[in-house]
């Protein structure tokens, strides 16, 4: 960026307050933020005439809004595809380390709390021919989909429609035209949706409550999908058996429930982790690099974000 551009970079690497994103818009053509930046109407309201471009480091767009941006004439680009492997990596991740309660096991021994293999300790449950059901079966879900397959794991999912048939046909999956119906029989729930308006809570108190008690929820997409309250409270009345989560409604704060069962060794807790690999970063950096190059050219970037597309 900085070979290509007259580039500020934030070399702290830590969320920006309103006060200096404000800054940033009033002077900068290309804002370049990040997931923990909130590009809101009333930032975009005191933008200079200068931006045109908003290109995100990172897929989803939820901390922008999108409409106010194109209504001032300013384009908003993102990085889809390059999240895609890492966090489907995560996500079968999680869904074995809960089942398997590898986080607890691996407190055990450091611990010095081991006292020797015993047939009733520590038992977990078997993934091998569980129903795992997918909420959003967009790139990441079928990729977690590949995965789980080859597994053993039946594959279900619930989308806005339904996947091309050779897609199906690959995965075995079948597809849930009601969510609630799908929930009332999964054995693990995967979220991943992005999140906008319409997913908000999408997993709510009520839809919650349809699943089974030995069912388990793994979430590393967006943390306000999910009713964490609810959550919390279903685990801890063990009406569910378990959550992991990769992502939370208010981050940094994660919801003080949901870590005291986390301590308890009833959920597993993750920093945002999904799509933390070398490889992933790289990846977004360049898509960013290539998505202003295009448009500081005249043409129209490879990765524009249109409201039709949330």
């Amino acid at each position: 960026m900085r070979e290509l551009f007259d580039t500020r970079l934030n070399i702290d690497d830590k969320p920006m307050e309103p006060a200096e994103l404000v800054a940033a818009v009033q002077t900068a053509d290309v804002l370049v933020p990040t997931v923990t930046d909130q590009i809101n109407a009333s930032v975009l309201a005191q933008a200079g005439p200068n931006l045109r471009l908003i290109a995100n480091f990172g897929n989803g767009v939820d901390h922008i809004d999108v409409q106010a941006a194109l209504a001032r004439g300013i384009t908003v680009t993102n990085t889809p595809g390059v999240l895609t492997e890492d966090t489907a990596d995560m996500t079968m991740g999680l869904i074995l380390a809960v089942a398997r309660r590898l986080a607890e096991g691996a407190r055990i021994i450091p611990e010095d709390e081991w006292v020797g293999w015993s047939p009733t300790w520590m038992l977990g449950r078997r993934i091998t021919g569980k129903r795992l059901g997918i909420v959003g079966m967009g790139r990441i879900g079928q990729a977690l989909a590949r995965r789980a397959k080859a597994f053993g794991l039946s594959i279900h999912y619930h989308n806005r429609r339904k996947v091309a048939a050779q897609i199906e046909e690959e995965l075995e999956a079948t597809y849930w035209d009601s969510l609630d119906q799908m929930l009332a029989r999964m054995d693990i729930v995967s979220v991943n949706c992005p999140h906008t308006p319409a997913t908000y809570h999408l997993l709510s108190a009520r839809r919650l409550k349809l699943m089974r008690p030995h069912a388990v929820i793994v979430n590393t997409a967006r943390g306000e999908i999910i009713d964490e309250t609810a959550l919390a409270r279903m685990v801890e009345a063990g009406e569910l058996a378990g959550a992991g989560l990769d992502v939370f409604e208010h981050e940094p704060t994660v919801n003080p429930r949901l870590v005291k069962l986390a301590k308890q060794g009833k959920i597993l807790l993750l920093p945002h982790m999904g799509s933390a690999t070398e490889e992933s970063r790289i990846d977004m950096g360049e898509k960013v690099i290539v998505n202003v190059r295009t448009f500081m050219d005249g043409h129209r970037p490879p990765d524009r974000v249109l409201p039709s597309m949330l």
